[in-house]
């Protein structure tokens, strides 16, 4: 292991095309952390967030006029090969996945704490395994939010819609998150509705949406009021009271979506749900998830059983990241994009 490694890097804030390819010292693990040499990388809308500085009120916690971290990339896999001092659930040679909260994964070696990694199946590769921290993680902890659990039917006295098993609506079904939670909410139960793009929906539908919906061609006001017991908003664009009235009291919108302004980002837009959730058996929940190696550990045996997997629109190869963040900055990405390894991490 060389002193120097490449990482692709941008030291402002700004658009993909501002990232060069450069050498940068070798990260030292620290007491409690790991050295994982970096297989794959997935990347994700909060990838495009914090490398625009946008809401400004991130940038307190992330850099004020500059970011902290000037390597994009939060979802990695990869392997151990340096272990810090007290280094606990992760060993040397091992195959793990874990959330960089701030970024660092689009480099060959990141630094990371090992309570934060989970072992990656034999089965399962790191391009595959790259895609479940942030975004199905994400998936995960909005259904649990929204009372979705799994193999759940909501009780009688929870709600009065009619049919027998609890009904789900995704707004924004075809994208990172979307994806995850159309499969983990039929996995759970649920009867899925879901919205994307006309040329998404054999794919959702394929992924157990028993409906697809264009919302841009179909307004959901068309909906009947009450017709969820959840619906679970990552597209955002949708005003809290049209969302609100397509549940069944007893039910819940989760907000999983950043929507909001370029000063205070979502903020408006939650005090909005905290306000109209008052006194109302229809509650808006904003959903600040966050990483859960225990729920990792589940997605990834869901995905070696079969019973769930990655939808990944492009793999880019490491020469190419700051294409990939292009791609992902323009919007409309289907699943996920996921950038392979450098070639110095193969020597």
């Amino acid at each position: 292991m060389t002193d120097m490694m490449p990482a692709w890097v941008r030291e402002t804030y700004g658009p993909a095309d501002g990232f060069r390819l450069e050498h940068v010292p070798m990260p030292v693990p620290r007491r409690g952390e790991v050295v994982l040499r970096v297989e794959a990388t997935a990347l994700s809308a909060g990838d495009v967030r914090l490398m625009l500085g946008d809401p400004l009120l991130v940038r307190p916690v992330f850099g004020l006029t500059r970011p902290k971290y000037p390597v994009r990339g939060m979802e990695v896999a990869g392997t151990v090969v340096a272990v810090g001092e007290n280094a606990i659930g992760a060993e040397l040679g091992e195959r793990v996945v874990g959330e960089l909260v701030g970024g660092g994964g689009l480099a060959s070696h990141v630094v990371i704490p090992a309570a934060r990694l989970v072992p990656i199946p034999p089965d399962v590769s790191s391009v595959t395994a790259a895609t479940l921290p942030v975004s199905a993680g994400t998936a995960w902890q909005a259904l649990d939010r929204a009372g979705i659990g799994i193999h759940s039917e909501l009780r009688a006295d929870r709600r009065r819609s009619a049919h027998a098993v609890p009904r789900v609506l995704v707004i924004g079904a075809s994208g990172g998150v979307g994806t995850f939670a159309v499969q983990l909410a039929a996995l759970r139960g649920a009867e899925v509705w879901a919205t994307c793009g006309e040329r998404n929906a054999r794919l959702v539908e394929h992924l157990g949406a028993v409906r697809t919906l264009d919302h841009r061609r179909s307004p959901l006001s068309a909906l009947p009021a009450g017709h969820f017991d959840a619906v679970i908003d990552i597209a955002g664009g949708i005003g809290l009271r049209e969302l609100q009235r397509l549940v069944a009291p007893g039910g819940s919108v989760v907000l999983v979506t950043g929507d909001g302004g370029h000063v205070l980002g979502p903020i408006p837009r939650m005090l909005k749900a905290a306000i109209l959730s008052v006194g109302s058996s229809r509650r808006i929940r904003p959903l600040a998830a966050t990483p859960r190696p225990e729920i990792l550990a589940k997605l990834l045996e869901l995905t070696a059983e079969g019973r769930i997997t990655s939808v990944i629109e492009h793999e880019y190869g490491f020469d190419q990241a700051s294409a990939a963040l292009a791609h992902l900055e323009a919007g409309h990405t289907v699943g996920k994009v996921v950038v392979r390894a450098a070639l110095e991490s193969r020597e």
